[in-house]
């Protein structure tokens, strides 16, 4: 097994240490997954305070006794919401350090989530390059699986982020291309 090149952690003065979460450039190897933990229970009042906050006022995601009377039997959580916080759950390790989210692709839902969920994510690292434009910084393409606690794959999706090279100054050398 090969040590990351990255750590946590990062001291500040002798003794003092700050978090400094994410990945530069470099840090991003084709090939290796990363689970994000820890999972999120998804509430009542997440589903319903975002779903009316992005203006989804379908009543199967807001009311109780609409959505007893449809296949599902219960409140379905948004799509929105299950995308928002399984994206979210990304964030510390796969673009903390990013410049920017250049987008999502391939967006699928493959099974519903239900208040009371708990939601795990994944993410494996597709492709890199570094970018022609734009020196000092890199083109990074991931994709992402939530599954919920019994294992069930309810969404996944394709993100790609434009990373910082870890010394801008110096030529990065990618083993990848």
């Amino acid at each position: 097994m090969s040590e990351p090149t990255w750590s946590t952690y990062r001291e500040v003065e002798p003794g003092r240490f700050r978090e400094d979460e994410g990945l530069r450039y470099e840090d991003y190897v084709v090939g290796h997954v990363f689970e994000h933990r820890p999972g999120r229970t998804i509430t009542a009042t997440d589903n319903i305070w975002s779903s009316l906050l992005c203006l989804n006022q379908h009543p199967l995601h807001i009311d109780e006794v609409y959505a007893s009377g449809t296949p599902f039997k219960r409140l379905l959580v948004s799509s929105l919401v299950t995308f928002g916080i399984v994206n979210g759950m990304t964030v510390k390790t796969i673009s903390q350090k990013a410049v920017a989210n250049l987008g999502w692709d391939s967006v699928r839902l493959q099974a519903p989530v239900f208040v009371g969920d708990t939601l795990y994510a994944e993410t494996e690292i597709v492709s890199k390059r570094l970018s022609a434009s734009r020196p000092g910084e890199g083109i990074v393409t991931v994709h992402t699986i939530g599954r919920n606690q019994d294992g069930v794959q309810v969404i996944e999706f394709d993100r790609t982020v434009l990373a910082t090279v870890r010394d801008p100054h110096t030529p990065a050398a990618d083993p990848q291309l």
